[in-house]
Formats: C-alpha cells, structure tokens, sequence
C-alpha cells in the first residue's frame, strides 16, 4: 500500500514544473525522495540553487499534496546532495566538508549521558579564549543540548542573500544546531534518512565562515549520523569520552573502533566525572570507579586527554549558559593543547 501511494504522489507532482523549465520536477531530477512516515508525506527535493528560490515550488508541492491526502501532513525538504548515482559519483567528502573549514573534529562516545556535550562546548570557549577561530556543529538531531549550554536558547538563525544558514554566536563561538530551528519541547520522530537529511543540510547549507576547528558534538551510537560524519564530511580526528565505569567504556571502545575501521584519527580519550570532591571534608571520591579510560587508553594506544572531576560548577554554568564562568578551563586546557599540536601534524 505504502508503494502504491508514494507512486501516486510522484504522479501528481509530475505537474509541477521546475526551476526556469518547462519540465516537471520528476523529469529534472529535483524531486530527490519520498517517504512516507505514519501519517507524515516526506517530499525531498534536490536544491542545486538558493533555498529562497524554491519556495514556490514547496509550496505548490504542499498545496497539491493537501488536496489528495487531507489527512496527511505534508512536509517538504531541501538537499544539496543528489541521490543520482551517475550524478553523485566525485568525491562526496570533498563536496560536503565546508572549504573554508581547517579541522573538523568529532566528540563522541558509544553511550549516552557521559558529558559530550559539556566537554564540547568548554573546549571550543577555551580555544575560542586562545584567538582560535572555532564553531561548533550540534549532531544531535533528536536530543540538540548547544542552544542552551552555549546560552543561545530561544534563539533563532537568519539567511543571507546567498541562501545561507547564518550562525549564531556566544563566547566567541560560532554555532549551528537543529535546535535553533524547532520548538524546545518538540520530538523528532524522524528515522535515518531524514536524520542524513537534516544533518548535510546542517554541514552544507551553513554560512560558517573560515575556522580553524568545527568541534563536531556527536550523538551517542556507531549509526547514521556518525556514517555520514564519517564518510561524507571528511572529519580530521575525533575525541572519545567516556566515564570510569566499565559500562561507558564498552561502549565508549565501540565508538573509538569504529572511527578507526572508517580511517579517522583518534587524538585521543578523556575521562569525565572521573571524581568528586567533598566539599566539606575534601576527600576524593571515586564514585564510577578508577583508572578505566586511563587503562584503556594505554592498551589501545592512545593518548589520554586527562580528567574531568564532578564539579557543581560545571553543572550549574552549563544549565545557565555560562560555560566560561569561573575559570573552569583549567580542566579543558590539555584537551585543547591535544588538538592544537594535532592541526599541526
């Protein structure tokens, strides 16, 4: 049945004509996909000219759909990336790894809730703090963190002249994530190929400038964003995190093996809330354990990057907003040294 509708779909959308043509977008090869997600259209359209400039298109698209599927809703999506194999046969890498970018960096782990986030936002306010030109691209499709922890909530980005995404900034970072772009509180119920979708849209249809380092802030997993960070953007390394407890670290040693099988090198593995600290006695707690990320960084050969202790500053400064309060860089530094003497190699 779903097969027989999006054949349908395509039919009508064969009336729709493209871009200064007089053939149909079907016939040009604009119309990239359909889907069909529940009681959501998903039509994919292949933009190869500024976004503005279709919008009529979208919305005849839109207006014809609603006609024939009342009860669906419609939802029109933008790519740069053909799905044509005879047209999509260069180097995709190449193509969608901004040029004016230097180093794009992954930080990732195989699980969730280990800190990537917080580790990515301070590192790149303590490069910014350096003179680094840095941004960072928020992966998370489903669960976006930067808006908030780089004090950018509520915020919404413009578009240039060109048709470009514009970023916003805060302490000196630049900053793109799909959560400048929906509600807080609304859910993406999306499944891979929209995700892959949304992402390239993130990585190509953005104006970010020159950089010297796009810290990328990686879902947790080894599924499609991390395959299309991997194989299509052309990342320069990536820096796993991990807690101590042995949990994080099979999955945090999944996520470092899986950037080695697709030849991204690893700069190395840093340990987060590795201890705390009693504020009254001052004793040191090793409350997921100790040494884990240490030993494993030493059995696999890798550098270790050092620890991040449980600290309420941290905490606090990331829910305000406020990730340079309080001279917390002092846990950062090495990390950003780590991938300064790395850009250099």
């Amino acid at each position: 049945m779903t097969n027989n509708k999006i054949q349908k779909i395509k039919s009508y959308l064969q009336n729709i004509k493209d871009l200064d043509s007089k053939k149909s977008i079907t016939e040009t090869e604009t119309l990239n996909n359909v889907l069909i997600e529940k009681n959501v259209i998903i039509v994919i359209l292949y933009a190869t000219k500024p976004k503005k400039l279709y919008n009529e298109i979208i919305s005849k698209c839109e207006n014809l759909l609603q006609k024939h599927f009342k009860s669906f809703k419609i939802n029109i999506v933008l790519t740069s990336e053909n799905n044509n194999p005879q047209e999509n046969n260069t180097n995709i890498s190449s193509n969608l790894k901004p040029k004016n970018i230097k180093h794009i960096i992954a930080v990732a782990s195989g699980k969730g809730g280990v800190g990537k986030s917080t580790i990515t936002t301070n590192v790149a306010v303590t490069l910014a703090q350096l003179k680094y030109k840095v941004a960072i691209l928020d992966a998370d499709i489903y669960g976006p963190s930067q808006p908030k922890m780089l004090g950018l909530k509520n915020a919404k980005p413009n578009q240039n002249t060109e048709g470009k995404i514009e970023t916003l900034q805060n302490y000196g970072v630049k900053c793109m994530s799909i959560g400048f772009l929906i509600e807080e509180t609304k859910p993406m119920i999306w499944r891979g190929p929209m995700v892959q979708s949304a992402l390239e849209q993130l990585v190509r249809d953005v104006d970010w400038g020159e950089l010297d380092f796009l810290l990328v802030d990686m879902p947790p997993g080894t599924g499609d964003v991390q395959l299309t960070m991997t194989q299509k953007v052309g990342l320069s390394g990536a820096i796993i995190v991990s807690t101590p407890q042995d949990i994080a670290l099979i999955d945090a040693v999944k996520g470092l093996n899986m950037f080695k099988k697709v030849n991204v090198p690893i700069i190395g593995i840093i340990e987060n809330m590795s201890h705390f600290i009693c504020p009254k006695c001052n004793e040191k707690n090793m409350i997921f354990g100790s040494n884990g990320v240490h030993n494993t960084a030493k059995e696999m050969n890798i550098s270790f990057l050092g620890q991040i202790p449980l600290n309420i500053d941290i905490r606090i400064n990331s829910d305000l907003g406020k990730p340079h309060k309080n001279n917390l860089n002092e846990y950062f530094i090495n990390t950003c040294e780590e991938i300064i003497n790395f850009s250099k190699k």
